[in-house]
């Protein structure tokens, strides 16, 4: 018997889909309010060369062999399919995605999946992005709302060794800084496969001892799915740097409105039937829409910065992993919901004390005001039950301290402390489940350095670190589905972890980073199909060892790679030497930038994924993948031309891959255990024009 749901394709085409025409009004506007900054510069030439690479000495600065940092013209050259994939400015790290573009990516670091981000944190100038007791997955980490073009910096660090990262950062986490003015004006246009249009107008203009920044970025994609996605994406930012006296201020205001429809994981046993192509889908009614606005302000002052921030953040989801298991009259689609708003201030700054000790201090304070977050029972988008309905306020308060001891002029020690108190009231609909609490943690490091050469160093790294979870699952008694009796979480999952590492940079052209790690959390998130989220389990360790080298044997080209293995494991308490599923054992990336003319390149970037057990026993596999990217460019005076090819040869292997029982028409009641995967999507090819003013 053939699933109703598999010929329902139609009934996502009434939704209303992007309109380039008013997109084109939109950007000529913006063009002629960027010409009229030009008046009075056409005479000015733009001679810009290509900067194929920048390499940071960290010899006798970085604490670890983990982190590092990368500039604009290290990240704006190679080919970008998605907004997540700029955290692959992290060595080791993969993005990859199993539904629409509009959703947070999947992330894989360090034989973690890391799901949406649980153990894995991001800042965007200084706002923690990872959204606490979210209505999809704690530590929702959605940078879709990010303008590429605007990125200055980008800087990363492994393992809980650093008291600054805090929350969601055992497996690492990464910070991206936005310029305060660009260089020229640009409008961009870029079009390509798959419905993908893009339109975006940015400049800066400088006035006497100020800096205006604004950007708005239009763009649509359709995918290559059997089911169109229809994704409707605009973003905008707008900053404002000043003088208040003798503190640098900068003030900025940022919005992001998404809409998109989903091809999610499909099961294999569908496509081997030839019932489904590899692009197919199950359930019509699958996406979701994220509105975000956020006012921010930086204080510069001359041994600290204060950043104070406050969004508004609304996310509607709806998803089907087990199609009719659950509810074979109406299906077992589900809404989930979260609108909030978020406060916060934080502050870091260096002082000396008297002993001539240097000190980094840090503190934040963040509330998240949560409105409504909820989980229905959804069929063709509309409600038939509520699952569980809450309303959430979260604070918490950190404090951080880190100092650096020089023991002689090439040993470097490196003490720090984190404290972390956290307070919650949930108000739920089932009032069994309401309450409040609140709980406090403290996670020392401690980190040294030994530079053995000019060009070598040594690190010993080790720390405590930890990620939240969702405080509803802390005040939880009863099950809202089930109705049984259940346990309550920890709100903080501690973890623990140590590292040895090798820099050795004999220029400015050629360096090797070489770390051995371990880490233990003591739970686990893992995916659960039918229930469509995360459920925590026993502790873990992961052991690995990390490979990464930057190479520039001449000005014009530059080449990249690394390599990491990690074992990962659950601990004895769980059952002893059972696997994680989703835990990549091998991952590998290797990349070629070259500069062939003066203002011409060539970049191309190649993906390796192994394979990773699915289920604890490791009789299943996700198989493996391997992607090739591929971008050039041409830049005149005042144009760019860019052309970018992805999955250059056309694998057919999957980005995600997960095991768990599903149903469909006739199929047994308790449902079929299958693969369901989500494909790598088919070559495309984009192209864009960029004119600077």
């Amino acid at each position: 018997m053939e699933n109703m749901y598999i010929n329902k394709k139609s009934a996502q085409n009434d939704l209303q889909r992007f309109s380039w025409n008013a997109v084109s009004l939109r950007l000529a506007v913006l063009a002629c309010l960027a010409s009229a900054n030009a008046i009075g510069h056409e005479g000015d030439d733009i001679d810009e060369v290509i900067v194929v690479a920048r390499s940071e000495p960290l010899v006798g600065a970085a604490i670890s062999a983990s982190q590092g940092s990368v500039g604009f013209d290290d990240i704006r050259l190679p080919p970008l399919l998605r907004i997540g994939e700029l955290v692959e400015a992290v060595p080791g790290m993969v993005a990859t995605q199993h539904s629409g573009t509009g959703k947070a990516n999947q992330y894989f670091l360090r034989g973690f999946n890391l799901d949406h981000g649980t153990d894995f944190s991001a800042r965007v100038n200084g706002v923690p992005i990872n959204l606490r007791t979210h209505g999809h997955g704690q530590g929702y980490l959605d940078l879709n709302f990010m303008i590429p073009e605007l990125v200055e910096r980008t800087s990363y660090q492994k393992g809980p060794y650093h008291p600054d990262s805090g929350d969601f950062s055992s497996a690492g986490s990464v910070s991206f800084d936005y310029v305060d003015a660009l260089d020229t004006n640009m409008l961009k246009l870029g079009v390509g496969d798959f419905g993908h249009r893009r339109g975006l107008v940015a400049g800066t203009l400088n006035f006497d001892h100020d800096t205006l920044t604004a950007a708005v970025d239009v763009s649509s994609y359709n995918g290559p799915w059997d089911l169109e996605e229809n994704g409707d994406y605009t973003k905008t930012y707008l900053s404002y740097a000043t003088h208040l006296g003798q503190v640098n201020s900068t003030f900025s205001l940022s919005t992001y409105n998404a809409e998109w429809s989903s091809t999610d994981q499909i099961p294999m046993r569908l496509i081997e039937s030839g019932t489904l192509s590899r692009l197919g889908f199950v359930d019509p009614d699958l996406g979701g829409n994220t509105d975000r606005y956020e006012l921010r302000a930086r204080f510069d002052f001359e041994n600290a910065q204060v950043t104070t921030y406050a969004t508004r953040y609304e996310f509607n989801l709806f998803s089907n992993f087990t199609y009719e298991l659950d509810n074979p009259v109406d299906g077992d689609e589900f809404e989930q919901v979260d609108q909030r708003n978020r406060y916060g201030v934080f502050a870091t700054g260096k002082l000396r004390a008297e002993s001539n000790l240097p000190l980094t201090w840090g503190t934040e304070v963040r509330i998240d005001d949560i409105e409504e977050v909820g989980l229905f029972d959804t069929a063709s988008r509309e409600r038939l039950n509520t699952v569980r309905l809450d309303e959430v306020r979260q604070q918490s308060t950190s404090a951080w301290i880190e100092s650096e001891l020089r023991l002689g002029e090439k040993f470097r020690v490196s003490p720090g402390v984190r404290f972390d108190h956290m307070r919650w009231d949930v108000d739920a609909l089932r009032t069994s489940n309401t309450g409040d609490g609140s709980d406090s943690l403290v996670s020392p490091t401690l980190n040294a350095a030994f530079q053995i050469a000019d060009a070598v160093e040594l690190y010993a790294n080790w720390g405590m670190g930890f990620h939240t979870n969702d405080v509803r699952g802390a005040e939880i008694s009863i099950d809202p589905r089930s109705g049984e009796t259940v346990d309550p979480v920890d709100s903080f999952v501690r973890s623990r972890g140590a590292e040895l590492g090798m820099r050795w940079e004999r220029d400015e052209q050629f360096n090797i980073t070489v770390t051995a790690f371990n880490l233990e959390l003591d739970s686990e998130l893992l995916f659960v199909g039918d229930a469509g989220t995360t459920e925590p389990v026993g502790s873990s360790t992961r052991r690995g060892v990390e490979l990464n080298a930057f190479w520039q044997p001449m000005p014009e080209v530059v080449f990249n790679a690394g390599y990491s293995y990690t074992d990962a494991e659950f601990d004895e308490a769980t059952g002893g030497g059972v696997e994680i599923p989703g835990a990549i054992a091998e991952s590998a990336s290797m990349g070629a930038t070259w500069a062939f003319i003066e203002n011409g390149f060539v970049s191309v970037r190649g993906r390796y994924l192994g394979d990773a057990p699915l289920i604890e026993d490791g009789s299943v596999k996700s198989g493996s993948s391997l992607l090739v990217n591929l971008a050039a460019g041409y830049r005149w005076e005042q144009v760019e031309l860019r052309i970018e090819a992805f999955n250059l040869t056309d694998s057919t292997d999957n980005d995600i891959a997960y095991f768990f029982a599903s149903r469909l028409g006739d199929e047994p009641a308790d449902g079929v255990e299958d693969i369901h995967m989500h494909p790598l999507e088919p070559r495309a090819l984009r192209a864009s024009v960029t004119f600077n003013f």
